[in-house]
């Protein structure tokens, strides 16, 4: 079995995102819906089940639930859904020979699904994604590069 990008993945709805958050927090930390629902400081597990089937998270929990699962799937489709790209706080640190391969790889794959799409074999909620995926980490290039002259101290930062 080979293991999920989860990276590149761009959810198109609330609930998929709420969804692919608990996969994730399943599969790569192994926790379960009731581990996320007392990380969260939930009472009950079922409330946080109540909101995955309504697609409905109160705001004031989106951060809570994205820490307990460890990815921001509901943050990126809420950006995404108004029109905006995000991506991560580049720390000027030097990019990696995995990080410009992964970087080719996007925009390879998206110039093919750009000409599978105008053939009308892909649709669009499928280009989009891996067109946002592809901006994105070119913008975080750019602004490592801007960085690069002056970067920031890794306190409790990630690489």
């Amino acid at each position: 079995m080979t293991r999920r990008s989860w990276k590149n993945r761009q959810p198109t709805s609330l609930r998929q995102a709420m969804e692919w958050c608990l996969e994730y927090a399943r599969e790569r930390h192994n926790r379960s819906v009731d581990r996320v629902a007392e990380l969260m400081g939930l009472a009950s597990r079922w409330t946080l089940y109540k909101w995955l089937e309504s697609g409905r998270l109160p705001a004031i929990l989106i951060r809570p639930f994205e820490e307990a699962c460890g990815i921001t799937y509901v943050t990126r489709f809420i950006g995404h859904s108004a029109h905006k790209l995000l991506i991560d706080i580049p720390t000027g640190r030097n990019a990696t020979a995995k990080d410009i391969n992964g970087l080719q790889a996007s925009c390879t794959e998206v110039v093919g699904k750009l000409l599978a799409f105008y053939e009308g074999k892909v649709g669009t909620e499928e280009t989009l994604a891996t067109l946002h995926t592809t901006m994105e980490q070119l913008a975080y290039q750019q602004r490592t590069v801007e960085k690069h002259q002056q970067p920031e101290l890794g306190f409790g930062g990630k690489k």
